[in-house]
């Protein structure tokens, strides 16, 4: 059930970032929120922090924070926990990225360094956090490998406790030479593991058990249409479908998902937008709304956001609505919690842009709010 929405005005001026407002003062309907970015080769300084005004949607910058180099992919624990994924090839010495944890002042969004790990293989690109808190799921793309870190109850990291390297390739030569794990997710039972492999046109899963232990299902993975590239996935809040962003053909997978067996079935391979096809755009993000009516999923190149309707009784997608994310290369985007709102990280532009959303028919609307951030790449909103 949506909590009320304040109806206190809201003070806009033109101050600190431009395009962010100054709130007048904070609310607790307010939610704070994360922004992860590319540090190297850009004026970024880290994480960078925000809070959310709860009637307007606008953003107030609190200021980033230092999170070690590339903090580009971000996960939160229920308790305001901060993992992040440093996208290096090269740490402490070792060929290797890292994964950083911070613990988040739930007030003002300053982080305190909760240490800092191997991720078990180079680029990683991607990390959640399992439904207990205790383990950190990381895809390292560069290396083509899965890990699992244990979290302590006070947000230190620990090593690896596993790390799976894919074996493999696709058809196409220039981006599936080999393996590129780029997402790993753990499912609502909290027993299984699901990861994209970009270069092998799978999806792998994962056994995961209170250890941190990854070992192949007994149906280790699902085979995508050769050059599918699979990307990034979002399972439905009822637990029963999964949803799969394909990079590389621009197409969204639609499965059922057996949390007994450990098994997907596929039902749906459908277009993030009819009609377009170029090798020069890539697919980036998918999520599905609270409400669990609704998929979106973004498209470099054509800089756009599909919105599909899901079918409550059947999970598959029909096509509602293309809109232009207002940026250049959307990678990462985030709803609010309540659904509200819509922010896309626009890497070339330099920007979030924000959408209000209709949550009755889910089609998107640009509020003409723009907010600055060097080189942004994930949002992840306080629980």
């Amino acid at each position: 059930m949506d909590r009320p929405v304040s109806r206190r005005t809201f003070i806009a001026a033109a101050a600190g970032l431009a395009g962010c407002a100054s709130l007048g003062r904070r609310d607790d309907d307010d939610f704070l929120l994360h922004v992860g970015t590319y540090t190297e080769g850009t004026s970024s300084a880290g994480v960078y922090r925000f809070r959310m005004d709860d009637d307007s949607g606008a953003l107030q910058a609190l200021g980033p924070v230092d999170a070690g180099p590339n903090p580009s992919f971000l996960a939160r624990r229920a308790d305001g926990l901060l993992v992040v994924a440093n996208e290096v090839d090269t740490w402490n010495g070792q060929r290797t990225g890292a994964v950083s944890a911070f613990a988040v002042d739930s007030r003002t969004g300053a982080l305190t360094p909760r240490g800092r790990r191997s991720s078990g293989g180079t680029g990683p690109a991607y990390v959640s956090i399992d439904h207990s808190g205790r383990i950190a799921l990381v895809a390292n793309y560069g290396g083509g490998s899965v890990a699992a870190l244990p979290i302590a109850a006070d947000g230190t990291l620990g090593d690896p406790t596993s790390v799976v390297r894919h074996s493999g390739s696709g058809p196409n030569a220039e981006r599936q030479e080999g393996p590129h794990a780029h997402c790993i997710i753990a499912d609502p039972s909290n027993r299984w593991a699901l990861a994209t492999d970009l270069g092998t046109d799978r999806v792998m899963i994962y056994r995961l058990d209170p250890a941190g232990t990854l070992a192949p299902a007994p149906t280790p993975f699902v085979a995508l249409p050769p050059g599918a590239g699979p990307r990034h996935l979002a399972f439905h809040p009822g637990s029963r479908y999964l949803y799969l962003a394909n990079e590389l053909d621009l197409t969204l997978g639609t499965f059922r998902w057996d949390s007994a067996a450990g098994t997907l079935e596929r039902l749906q391979l459908a277009p993030i937008v009819p009609g377009l096809r170029s090798r020069d755009f890539t697919a980036a993000d998918i999520h599905v709304a609270p409400s669990g009516r609704f998929l979106y999923a973004t498209v470099r190149g054509d800089d756009s956001i599909g919105v599909h309707a899901i079918d409550e009784r059947t999970g598959m997608l029909t096509y509602v609505q293309r809109v232009s994310t207002e940026g250049k290369w959307p990678r990462n985007f985030a709803l609010e919690p309540r659904g509200r709102f819509l922010y896309v990280a626009n890497q070339h532009t330099d920007d979030i842009t924000i959408f209000r959303v209709d949550r009755d028919t889910g089609r998107l609307t640009f509020t003409g709010q723009r907010v600055p951030v060097p080189s942004p790449v994930c949002i992840r909103f306080s629980a």
